[in-house]
């Protein structure tokens, strides 16, 4: 499967205001090694910016949803027993939270749009770490994904196939001995989906 591309930053640095836009069909990202790895794809493409892409964006950018759910970040609302006001998980103050946090990503795939590009997000392996907030992580992810549809953005979303009863991501699609990303298994089945919508 020919692509051009790659990691391009920590998904937590992705999430905040992390490119300007350049001109009328690109885009510059604030940290120079980002900065410089994208120039490089491009080149890889023959392209001299984001909007001349003749081939679909495949992107994560946003998706860092354990980041977005670190749990000291969410303790502020809770209650004196140490949990969320009935609601507020699906309140439109939550809502605009997490638009917040992942405010920069939403941007980005507002760049993507108006450019005309075809996009697709890959929803993240369902792994929650230590550091997050289970209930958060979902109740965001949820927020995330409607905002990403509402766009025009293609999600692929693999929870149906990789979790348990639970929620969480089946042992065969994690990666061992790390609590964040999923394994090869998982990795097959995202290029598999890709290859049916025509990539």
């Amino acid at each position: 499967m020919p692509f051009a591309g790659g990691p391009i930053g920590s998904g937590r640095d992705l999430l905040g205001p992390f490119f300007d836009p350049s001109g009328e069909d690109d885009i510059t990202f604030r940290d120079a090694e980002s900065e410089h790895l994208y120039r490089g794809f491009l080149d890889q493409l023959d392209t001299r910016g984001l909007g001349r892409l003749t081939v679909p964006l495949v992107c994560t950018f946003g998706l860092s949803v354990h980041t977005v759910a670190t749990a000291a970040n969410w303790s502020v609302h809770r209650d004196v027993r140490d949990a969320y006001t009935p609601g507020f998980l699906r309140s439109e103050h939550f809502g605009d939270l997490v638009r917040a946090t992942a405010g920069g990503a939403l941007a980005f795939y507002d760049r993507a749009v108006a450019l005309g590009l075809r996009t697709l997000a890959l929803l993240p392996p369902q792994r929650v770490p230590g550091m997050a907030d289970p209930q958060v992580f979902f109740a965001a992810q949820d927020v995330l994904h409607e905002e990403l549809r509402a766009r025009g953005i293609e999600t692929v979303d693999l929870r149906a196939h990789v979790t348990a009863a639970d929620g969480l991501q089946r042992a065969p699609f994690c990666e061992p001995d790390d609590t964040i990303h999923g394994s090869l298994a998982f990795g097959r089945l995202i290029v598999a989906a890709l290859l049916d919508r025509g990539l």
